[in-house]
Parts: C-alpha cells; sequence; structure tokens
C-alpha cells in the first residue's frame, strides 16, 4: 500500500496551485513540496497521517488551508468496516434493484427477460405460483359451499371463500399470459388464460349467487314472520270478520313464499314450508268462508221465519252467503262443498226473489225454476277440477240451457226482473268456465308443442352451449305457459324441472 493514495495527491496539488504563484520562487518552492509528495506516493507502508503531510508542506506554504490537510488525511486512511458494508449495501441494493426492475408488471421488459435470463423472474414465478394455487383451492371450496350449501352459514363462508379467490385471482399476472401463453416451470403446472378465464367466471357467478341467495333469504325471513303474525291473528279471532282478516294476511304470507326464486336455497326451504303452510290454510281458509255463509244463511232464515219480513233483507242476506262461497279457491278442500252450499243457495236467493212478488202461475215461473235445474246441474258437473275440454264443454252447454230458459221470459212477465238478475249471474258463469276450457285447450296446445320440441331436442341436440341452452330456454318457456288448474299442468311441471336440470352453466 502507498503512503500517499492518489485521491489525497489529487486534493493537495489543487490547493498548491492555488497557493502558488508564478514567480521563480514559489515555482521552485512548488516543485520541492510536489518532489516530497512524490516521495511519499511511492514509499509502501502505512498511509502518511495528517503531521506527516503538513510538515511536507507549510514549512515552504505556511498559509495552506488547514482543512484542505485534513481532507487529504482523511482520504489518505484506507477504507474501513462502515465502508465495506456501506458498498456491499450498495451492491445489493443495486441487485435488489435489478431484479425488482426485472419482475416489473410490464411485457416489454418481462418478455426479454424471460427469454434471456429466466432465473431473475423467480419472484414473480413464486408470487405467481402461491397466487395460483390460493386461487383454486378457495374457488374449489367457494363452489362446495355456495352450490352444495345446507343453511344460510355455509353461504356466509362461502362468500367469503368467494372475497379470497377474487384477491387471489387479482394478483395474477393476466398480461403476461397474453405474451407468453402457456408457462410450465419448476413448480410443475400449467397456468392459462382459459383456466383464468374459467376462474374469474366461475367466482363472477358465485358472487351474483350469492347476491341473489341473501334476497331470497331476506324474503323467506319476511315471509316467515308475515305467517307466523297471521297464524297468531287467526288463533286470537273471535269473529267471523277478525278470521277472515286474519286469512287475507294469511294468503299474502303465503303469496310471499310463492314468490321467492325456487333454484335458491330459501326458495327450497319456502318450497317445504309453503306445503305445510297452504296445507294449514286450506283446512282454515275455506271453513272460515264456508262457515260465514253458513252464518248468513241462517240469518237469511231466521228473517224468513218472521211473518212481517222484509224480502230485499233476505235477499240481500242470500247474496251475502253466495259472495262467501264464490271466494273458496278451486285447490281448497273445501271447494266441492262450497260448490253444493253455493247451488243451494243460489236456489234459496230465486225463491226468496220470486216470493217478493205476488204469486202467479205463469208459465215464466216454470221457466225460471227449469233454469235453476239446469244451473243446478251445470254447478254440479264443474266440481272437482281440473276436467278436459269435453268435459268443460259439457257444463258450457248445462249453463247455456239455464241462460236459454230465461232468455224466454218476456218484458211484461213479472218475473222478469228476477229473471234478468239469475241472466246476468248464470252469464258470469258460463263466462268462467269458457275461460277455463280455453285455459285447457291451450295448455293441451303448449304441452304437446313442447313434447314436439322435447323430441327435436333429443334427436339433434347442439353443441354449441348457446344454441343448447337457448332451446332449453325455449322449451321451459312454452312450459310455462301451461296454466295451474288443467289437466297437463302436473306433467308440463315435470317436462320444466326436467329441462332445467339439463340447461348447462
Amino acid at each position: 500500500m502507498r503512503r500517499l493514495n492518489n485521491r489525497a495527491f489529487d486534493i493537495l496539488l489543487k490547493e498548491l496551485d492555488s497557493c502558488s504563484t508564478n514567480d521563480q520562487l514559489s515555482q521552485a518552492e512548488k516543485k520541492i513540496v510536489l518532489k516530497r509528495l512524490q516521495q511519499l506516493r511511492q514509499q509502501d507502508g502505512s498511509p502518511a497521517s495528517l503531521e506527516e503531510i503538513r510538515e511536507a508542506i507549510v514549512d515552504l506554504f505556511p498559509h495552506f488551508n488547514e482543512k484542505v490537510l485534513k481532507q487529504a488525511a482523511k482520504a489518505n486512511q484506507p477504507p474501513g468496516l462502515f465502508s465495506k458494508l456501506k458498498w456491499t449495501a450498495i451492491f445489493l441494493a443495486g441487485s435488489a434493484g435489478v431484479v425488482w426492475v426485472a419482475n416489473l408488471p410490464y411485457p416489454m421488459i418481462r418478455w426479454p427477460v424471460a427469454r434471456t435470463a429466466p432465473i431473475l423472474l423467480l419472484p414473480s414465478y413464486m408470487s405467481m405460483d402461491y397466487h395460483y394455487r390460493q386461487a383454486i383451492a378457495q374457488v374449489e371450496q367457494a363452489d362446495q359451499l355456495v352450490n352444495h350449501a345446507t343453511s344460510p352459514a355455509d353461504f356466509e363462508l362461502g362468500a367469503k371463500k368467494v372475497k379470497a379467490a377474487q384477491k387471489h385471482l387479482d394478483a395474477l399476472p393476466v398480461w403476461f399470459l397474453g405474451y407468453w401463453p402457456r408457462y410450465t416451470f419448476w413448480f410443475g403446472w400449467q397456468f392459462t388464460l382459459d383456466e383464468f378465464k374459467t376462474a374469474r367466471a366461475t367466482v363472477g357467478r358465485m358472487d351474483a349467487q350469492l347476491f341473489q341467495e341473501k334476497n331470497a333469504q331476506t324474503q323467506l325471513i319476511q315471509a316467515e314472520q308475515a305467517l307466523n303474525t297471521a297464524k297468531q291473528q287467526y288463533q286470537k279471532a273471535q269473529t267471523i270478520a277478525e278470521k277472515q282478516q286474519a286469512n287475507a294476511s294469511w294468503q299474502a304470507a303465503l303469496d310471499k313464499l310463492e314468490q321467492i326464486p325456487p333454484e335458491t336455497l330459501a326458495g327450497k326451504q319456502a318450497k317445504t314450508r309453503l306445503k305445510a303452510d297452504a296445507r294449514d290454510f286450506d283446512k282454515v281458509g275455506g271453513s272460515t268462508l264456508i262457515a260465514a255463509a253458513q252464518e248468513f244463511a241462517l240469518q237469511a232464515e231466521k228473517v224468513g221465519e218472521n211473518p212481517n219480513l222484509e224480502w230485499e233483507q233476505v235477499q240481500a242476506l242470500w247474496q251475502e252467503a253466495i259472495n262467501r262461497l264464490k271466494q273458496v279457491s278451486l285447490q281448497d278442500p273445501s271447494y266441492g262443498e262450497a260448490q253444493k252450499l253455493l247451488a243451494e243457495y243460489q236456489t234459496n236467493l230465486g225463491l226468496a226473489q220470486a216470493k217478493r212478488k205476488a204469486p202467479d202461475s205463469s208459465n215464466s215461473d216454470k221457466l225460471i225454476t227449469a233454469a235453476k235445474q239446469f244451473a243446478f246441474a251445470a254447478a254440479k258437473a264443474g266440481l272437482n277440477p281440473p276436467h278436459t275440454a269435453s268435459e268443460w264443454q259439457q257444463v258450457i252447454q248445462l249453463w247455456q240451457q239455464a241462460i236459454d230458459q230465461l232468455q224466454k221470459i218476456q218484458v211484461q212477465d213479472s218475473t222478469y226482473v228476477e229473471a234478468q238478475k239469475l241472466l246476468a249471474t248464470y252469464q258470469t258463469n258460463l263466462g268462467t268456465i269458457q275461460t277455463r276450457m280455453q285455459a285447457e285447450q291451450d295448455a293441451v296446445n303448449a304441452l304437446q308443442a313442447a313434447k314436439q320440441a322435447i323430441q327435436q331436442f333429443t334427436a339433434s341436440p347442439p353443441s354449441d352451449l348457446n344454441q343448447w341452452n337457448s332451446q332449453l330456454q325455449g322449451i321451459i318457456n312454452q312450459l310455462e305457459t301451461v296454466k295451474a288448474g288443467t289437466t297437463s299442468y302436473q306433467e308440463a311441471q315435470q317436462l320444466r324441472q326436467f329441462a332445467q336440470k339439463r340447461v348447462k352453466q
């Protein structure tokens, strides 16, 4: 090691040039000092100290800058441990910076590095491997929880897994796949763009499914609360009017249950509960209406026993009883009983209307009696639906015969007004039955068309996924046009469920 290094010599030389002048004496002194410094540069040994450097200069240049002397002495010392560590750190930081730059998410950087020095991309590969494996694992766990859920808690945990999978998928370098479509490295897996898109689509579908499930669970809770409230109201009801109000609330709650999407877990739970609650409602709904009708009928009979009765009041009571019976739905187990009572009460109403006028033996009374007989036969034939179109046609003919009898009564007859009232009722009933027959015919036609579409689909199923789902959806839409209360409804529902299961995601 030289006693005076080049760096210290350069520092001293600059200051020496500043201190010397152009006269001969100053130049001679400068040469002497330079000679001394050159001797130190050529000598081997320990670095010259500050005192040694000062002795070589200040005797000839007493005003030499002390700061420069100290700076030169410091520069002449060998690097210490801290300096070595500093340069090592600088080197490592520089290397890390190179690796960091090489792993930046820019294809123009990554692609040439991947071709020439792929080892520099090891951090990215490790990150890709980690996020890939985590994303696949989280997607599988989320799929199991969401698509095979048995309780709302499964959906809550599934939502967390979906968010975790989304986070790991977002961390995957999709841009890299566009430049290097297939990557096989030391980890032994292949990461493709199609695989990424499939995972992303699965996560998106489950996210939407979770949103739908959350809404369905909210609907289920609200419907259950409404059902419990309606049942409590019915149990506390003391009068027929209060029971009818409770029944209306009960029916509204059942309608809410039916509106829950059936493909959701809440929809499946609602379907199970709907069967039980609808069965309970049928037991009390129709019976409540029948009880109310019988109460009005009893009042009408009591009023009819009064010698000073007013026939208008009797007619009003029979009409109220009839109105209650008409509210009994077709699906209600009490529908048959209600129809029998309805025919009886309509006959009693007709008798009350006839007694309101002075009795006579005109032909119009016989026509009204005949019309009521046909009406009774028509009401009896329409019991226990659904019926085929031909059976509905027979009911229509009976109502039409009853109407024909009433239409024979002339304006001048004393029973003309009564006949017109019955005529309005019978024409309304005829229109209802005609609608039922048309619905039955439409249902049969729709079911037949759906069956033909199913045969064509089965004979030549499309290979394209979109065409496959489109044709199945068309069949489902066709089957959904088959209305409840028809002979084709049950078979249409079975075929619709079969078609829905064949839809591919």
